[in-house]
């Protein structure tokens, strides 16, 4: 199935210079927001307390989040955990919450009643220590990525398809990241989780992309603006049909996934619609920005003394 035909002409690289100026734009938004804004951070970067509670029957959300508020629990974030009755309590850290088995006991006693009681299933306390190690291997985590993508796109094609690859994917994630931070919403590791998976989407689309680019550039004898033309073009209903699949699975896990896997499915979401935008309108470009030719992938030659030197 072809949304598009296979020899469609759409002039992608007469609208390079556009496409990498939206590009840009979104990505000094996306720092301005990290830099202005910062992030929602949940417990597991913070530090805190995750209690667990069970009710014989189902609690309203909202009415548990104002009696924690009048309580003195600010900032309370209550949410349903598989069943009606399952609730999930996160706290951020304060003096005199360090014991979680007190902690939950208190928060219980906020919530119970003789209509509808219930009881601790757990409670564990995060230390601030715990959050920002996992902080610092999260950064790690994409760094380590981003290295393997480098090596790894450097020796099956050329360094300019590898430097061209890692700016289009960063420039997803920073995007996804930055979204975050704009609206506030909060930065867990199911996001980070999100971030990651969204590196590994992008970098597919696009080496597919580059694979392309790289066969036309070996059997056509064009330009390296129609070769990237054609192939951009070519790949083009793979690309959305690949794109529109997971976006539906995707939309689905965010519906009725839980909230527990929200963030991740909205992270995934951002990422998977800039992504296959990237993959059109920014990898391509950045290869004609970094001047790629058929020479950059031809064999190179080999040295004549050491041929020599051959039995």
């Amino acid at each position: 199935m072809n949304l598009f035909p296979y020899d469609s002409r759409f002039d992608f690289m007469r609208l390079r210079a556009y496409s990498l100026g939206v590009a840009l734009l979104l990505l000094l938004v996306a720092v301005a927001a990290m830099s202005t804004r910062g992030f929602n951070f949940a417990l597991d970067f913070t530090g805190g307390t995750v209690t667990e509670l069970r009710f014989e029957g189902p609690l309203d959300v909202d009415a548990a989040r104002s009696k924690l508020d009048d309580a003195g629990y600010d900032s309370a974030q209550v949410q349903t955990f598989g069943a009606a009755n399952d609730i999930l309590i996160r706290l951020q850290p304060a003096a005199g919450q360090e014991n979680a088995a007190q902690t939950g006991g208190a928060v219980l006693d906020v919530l119970n009643s003789a209509e509808n009681p219930g009881a601790v299933v757990r409670s564990d306390f995060v230390g601030p220590q715990i959050g920002k190690e996992l902080a610092e291997n999260g950064v790690y985590a994409l760094l380590l990525v981003v290295l393997g993508f480098l090596v790894y796109i450097s020796l099956r094609f050329e360094w300019k398809f590898a430097v061209a690859a890692i700016i289009a994917t960063l420039h997803d994630v920073v995007i996804a990241i930055g979204w975050f931070a704009l609206s506030g919403h909060e930065f867990d590791l199911n996001v980070l989780a999100g971030i990651l998976s969204v590196m590994g989407y992008s970098i597919n689309d696009t080496i597919v992309v580059f694979d392309r680019v790289r066969e036309n550039f070996r059997t056509l004898r064009l330009g390296p603006a129609e070769v990237l033309n054609r192939s951009v073009n070519q790949t083009l209903s793979r690309t959305i049909i690949t794109s529109f699949v997971a976006l539906l699975t995707v939309l689905a896990l965010y519906f009725f996934g839980g909230e527990s896997l929200r963030g991740m499915a909205e992270s995934q979401i951002i990422g998977i619609v800039i992504g296959t935008l990237s993959s059109i309108f920014v990898a391509c470009p950045l290869l004609m920005w970094l001047g790629v030719t058929k020479q950059d992938l031809m064999p190179k030659a080999r040295d004549e003394a050491e041929l020599a030197r051959r039995p």
